[in-house]
């Protein structure tokens, strides 16, 4: 038998009020793999992904991490198993260090594995060691997002769902942030990307997805979709 997934969303329902934006998704990441999410605004990446760590109830559906049933499971549950999320927009606090804002992330490991993990980011991201006590407020767009990575690399993550992690940076930022997700994977962290330059994101991925109004439209391998002519045109500008 082929082993278990690390993740697996079967037959996932959610959305916000009267508005159902998830509408019946299946999908698997296998751990070790880069996972990708395209599609246009309002699709329902980022509603996806926010079931997957709890912050939305799901309506109907499973999600299995490790094997474990987790869709009734709390955020913080879920943290605890593995999955952390880098949100949208980064959501740092504004008036707290560098450094304070990482060590939020590692609220539930104790002194000597967050000093471990503090050291780690801090290789990984020499510029956020430059500036560990400066206001993340008054960092840089691609330094927030590093810190925001960072923090989230503090609560040790086997699934790291990360949420437009280029948006809003010059395109030699894109790179070292997305080389950064490749680097990630050879370190053993599963990926689960959404990210609105879907070419470099289907370029990364070892499988993907395309989400229309909430349904998967198309799936393959990165490559795959790359080359898919119906994705070029509709999702790529190719």
């Amino acid at each position: 038998m082929p082993p278990e997934p690390l993740l697996r969303v079967s037959g996932l329902r959610c959305g916000y009020g009267r508005i159902e934006a998830v509408k019946g998704v299946d999908l698997e990441v296998a751990e070790g793999e880069i996972a990708a999410l395209v599609g246009a605004n309002g699709a329902g990446k980022t509603t996806l992904l926010r079931a997957i760590s709890g912050v939305l109830p799901v309506r109907a559906g499973t999600i299995r991490f490790a094997g474990e049933a987790v869709e009734s499971l709390r955020p913080h549950e879920r943290v605890a198993r593995g999955i952390v999320q880098v949100p949208e927009g980064r959501q740092l606090f504004a008036p707290l260090s560098v450094e304070d804002n990482l060590r939020l992330g590692a609220f539930r490991r104790g002194r000597a594995r967050t000093e471990a993990n503090l050291a780690r980011v801090f290789a990984l991201f020499p510029q956020l060691a430059e500036r560990r006590d400066t206001p993340a407020g008054a960092l840089s767009g691609g330094q927030q997002q590093m810190c925001a990575i960072g923090r989230a690399l503090m609560a040790e993550p086997r699934l790291l769902l990360l949420d437009e992690p280029s948006m809003g940076l010059a395109p030699t930022l894109v790179e070292q942030i997305l080389a950064t997700v490749a680097r990630l994977r050879a370190e053993g962290v599963t990926v689960l990307l959404v990210e609105q330059n879907a070419v470099a994101a289907l370029s990364l991925a070892d499988r993907a997805w395309v989400l229309e109004t909430g349904r998967i439209a198309h799936a393959g391998t990165g490559r795959a979709l790359l080359d898919d002519p119906a994705v070029k045109a509709a999702y790529l500008g190719l």
